[in-house]
């Protein structure tokens, strides 16, 4: 395993972050994993050197968390857990989401319960609240710093004037910064290059992109998808506009080059991401320890400057997606 610093946090974490958000219950959604297979793969991924896990109290109605926390039980100081909070928890609770200071305190608290932590190494905003002042959200982030609950603040897919905004009014009111962006970031996804991510490198942010395989999309050939039980049953994998803007040809391009490099499509598609300098370390979930061991094998495959142009050069501006 390799490590790098997060941003400006001083904190080393693992190329690769576990993303949680298949572990919970599968009432939440069909291909989410129960706890004792979920478990496997936190064992594995602590085995393999992995000491950073993202999870979020929306993912199985904090049931996520909850694993987590028991996975991690006596060597939690060991990792770094980042968890998020902006989505509604109850839906006869309007103040279980968004980002006032009410929703802030309780859902951090909650978060921490489930996790059996007194401090989050990171605590996320899931998304923005066109609701709350941005000047609430952070003096509650700020106090949550203050007193313990949380060791540093970041936020996730937005567009970059409101994490300009965020940032700024942190500086002018002496408040925490957000430490880390995480967005919606892969090969066949890449208009947070116009904007987001120079800025996060301009300011020392970490960066720390979900989705890197595309839901999926680039792990397999296009015409392959709907065979997978997440392909028949995620309608959210068609939200994002992956098949628009040359999409198909990029899938392609990844099927060529791993085949010649004699990888998986998956360990091309990371491979990639990892050769970004703006990227810290991207988000990955898996449902198998195999595909796991061959995320984390791709931290060994080196692209050449041809073979990345290559990657890149079918793809095409699409609509922004990921914001809500």
């Amino acid at each position: 395993m390799e490590y790098t610093t997060l941003g400006s946090t001083g904190m080393e974490v693992s190329r690769l972050c576990l993303g949680c958000m298949s572990f919970g219950s599968s009432d939440w959604r069909e291909w989410v994993l129960e706890e004792e297979e979920s478990h496997e793969i936190i064992d594995r991924a602590i085995d393999l050197g992995i000491n950073f896990f993202d999870t979020a109290n929306l993912y199985s109605k904090g049931e996520s968390e909850r694993i987590l926390g028991n996975a991690l039980e006596g060597r939690r100081e060991e990792a770094v857990v980042a968890t998020k909070g902006y989505f509604r928890m109850r839906e006869d609770d309007p103040n279980s989401g968004g980002l006032s200071r009410k929703a802030i305190e309780q859902e951090l608290a909650a978060s921490r319960e489930r996790l059996g932590m007194d401090t989050i190494d990171l605590y996320q905003i899931h998304r923005w609240d066109d609701d709350t002042p941005i000047e609430t959200t952070m003096r509650a982030l700020d106090d949550a710093v203050r007193r313990g609950h949380a060791r540093y603040v970041g936020a996730s897919s937005m567009w970059t004037h409101q994490f300009a905004d965020a940032l700024h009014t942190s500086d002018r009111l002496g408040l925490e910064r957000f430490a880390t962006m995480q967005n919606h970031y892969n090969l066949v996804y890449r208009e947070e290059e116009r904007e987001m991510l120079p800025f996060c490198e301009q300011e020392d942010v970490g960066v720390m992109p979900w989705s890197p395989l595309a839901r999926g999309y680039l792990t397999r050939p296009h015409e392959e998808i709907d065979s997978t039980t997440r392909g028949e049953t995620e309608e959210h994998m068609y939200e994002h506009p992956y098949r628009e803007g040359g999409g198909q040809e990029v899938n392609e391009r990844v099927a060529e080059i791993a085949a010649q490099e004699g990888a998986t499509m998956a360990q091309i598609a990371l491979a990639w991401l990892l050769h970004k300098d703006w990227v810290d370390t991207p988000i990955i979930g898996t449902t198998s320890v195999e595909h796991l061991e061959q995320a984390v094998e791709a931290l060994e495959i080196s692209l050449s400057a041809s073979d990345i142009a290559y990657l890149e050069e079918p793809y095409e501006p699409v609509a922004v997606s990921g914001h809500s």
